[in-house]
């Protein structure tokens, strides 16, 4: 790095820690990034400055292109290396095989993230791809993470998208992209599970303390940190899972290689987010047995944890990780009722009344085919003081949507809701108001939402929609 550089790009001025590189040359192969030209900044996401001390006022968009598409400051980067289960099938030919590892910084609240990219070019695991990434598909993640954010899903997100030269994608000719993923790490179950293949147990405890002195310090130099490591990160899949799920969001691929170490929700692909209440939802093609179909998603996860205890066991006994990954389906129902209580207004209520009421939304979202992003965002939109002094006033313009069984379903749900208003007093009341307002977003990034964004910029290359749509999104 030299000393215009320096200062001339507040990225080039951050601390930056070798603390994965520290590791050694078994974990990773140093890489070379793609050369681009030309380049078209197309999204910096300046929320995430301040998360490392940093005006945005500072940077112009010429330091996003240097950083973030001719990646300046680094001599080398790390192209990580792991295996991973995909489709229930052990693959060993995985790896970073089109983005690597930038550098690591410290954010002003201590923790460590990661600068990762994706679309850098070819690495050693790219076999015979090119390494690259669509625009579309960049565009797609940044969407992906940004409205999984501000839905309170813990998610990495993106830094910046810059559009780069085109690419062949099955013949045809598509825009091209790079894309910076910030994440507090891009260590995966198949970082573990590569270790394992190779009975690398040495490195695997290694890599076991790395981890919790990195991303969990509270248990560095405990005892017993190695197990409850494991507890903990049963724990932050069980509520990662049940925020996709409230957020009717299906991630696509949850193969153990998407799976972060750190429980964070990472590495978008084909996604979507629910329209009507389907359990049988798939959001990739590809997926014709509904492996990772929505409904499957909190079962698909706890296999996930399952299989990470084989490269694990070089380290903890296994008879103690089976035992604690018995509490996952206790845990994701913990977590899953507390965010649907939530978007239905209600911080706490006994069990079987929080059943109920849960089942019944479900029940009736299910029956009649309404949006289920539309049913929370109206809930948050007409909710009254009103509907504790009447039951009649509750969904009143939902009556000439529904019939039958609806009809029965509806009221019931309207009388349940009722009854659970009669027991709250007035400033209870308006704390529910709140509670509807910041736990259901005004937009939600249902698929036909996207391809309309997307027809605006592949046809007239007009970029305004998405704009708009990512400030909706941050409401």
């Amino acid at each position: 790095m030299n000393d215009r550089q320096s200062t001339s790009n507040p990225f080039l001025d951050l601390n930056y820690e070798p603390a994965l590189e520290s590791l050694g040359n078994d974990f990773f192969d140093r890489v070379q990034p793609a050369k681009f030209s030309p380049l078209t900044l197309r999204f910096r996401n300046d929320k995430l400055l301040p998360i490392l001390g940093l005006d945005s006022e500072k940077f112009t968009d010429e330091n996003f292109l240097d950083f973030c598409g001719h990646f300046q400051g680094r001599q080398s980067c790390l192209a990580l290396r792991y295996h991973g289960h995909q489709f229930g099938q052990y693959n060993p030919y995985l790896g970073d095989g089109r983005g690597f590892l930038y550098g690591q910084v410290r954010g002003i609240d201590g923790q460590l993230y990661d600068f990762g990219t994706k679309g850098s070019g070819q690495t050693p695991h790219s076999h015979s791809k090119d390494g690259r990434l669509t625009l579309k598909g960049g565009l797609r993640e940044v969407l992906a993470a940004e409205a999984l954010h501000y839905a309170g899903v813990k998610t990495s997100r993106c830094l910046s998208l810059i559009e780069t030269e085109a690419l062949i994608r099955e013949g045809e000719t598509v825009r091209g992209a790079v894309m910076v993923r910030f994440s507090r790490s891009h260590l995966r179950f198949g970082t573990f599970e590569r270790l394992d293949y190779y009975d690398r147990g040495d490195l695997i405890q290694k890599l076991l303390d790395h981890v919790i002195k990195y991303y969990y310090p509270h248990l560095w130099q405990q005892q017993d940190c190695y197990i409850r490591f494991y507890v903990e990160l049963v724990e932050r899949i069980a509520q990662l899972v049940a925020q996709w799920m409230a957020a009717g969001f299906c991630h696509g691929v949850l193969n153990t290689d998407n799976m972060s170490i750190t429980g964070e929700s990472f590495d978008y692909g084909p996604y979507a987010f629910i329209d009507t209440y389907n359990p049988y939802f798939t959001a990739a093609a590809f997926d014709r047995q509904g492996r990772y179909s929505y409904r499957n998603q909190p079962s698909v996860c706890r296999w996930n944890l399952a299989m990470l205890q084989r490269p694990l066991s070089a380290v903890i006994p296994i008879s103690e990780m089976e035992a604690i990954l018995e509490t996952f389906p206790e845990l994701y129902t913990k977590y899953y009722h507390q965010q649907m209580l939530h978007k239905l207004g209600f911080d706490r209520l006994p069990f079987l009344e929080t059943e109920e009421l849960i089942d019944l939304t479900l029940q009736l979202l299910f029956l009649t085919k309404i949006s289920y992003h539309q049913f929370f965002r109206d809930l948050r939109l007409k909710f009254s003081r009103s509907w504790r002094d009447n039951p009649n006033f509750i969904w009143q313009d939902l009556e000439h949507l529904v019939s039958g069984e609806e009809i029965v379903i509806l009221k019931r749900w309207c009388w349940l809701y009722h009854q659970l208003l009669l027991e709250r007093s007035y400033q209870e009341i308006n704390q529910i108001a709140q509670r509807l307002q910041n736990a259901n977003p005004v937009v939600v990034l249902v698929e036909p939402e996207i391809e309309t964004i997307w027809q605006a910029i592949s046809e007239d290359d007009n970029w305004q929609p998405f704009i708009d749509l990512i400030k909706l999104v941050r409401v």
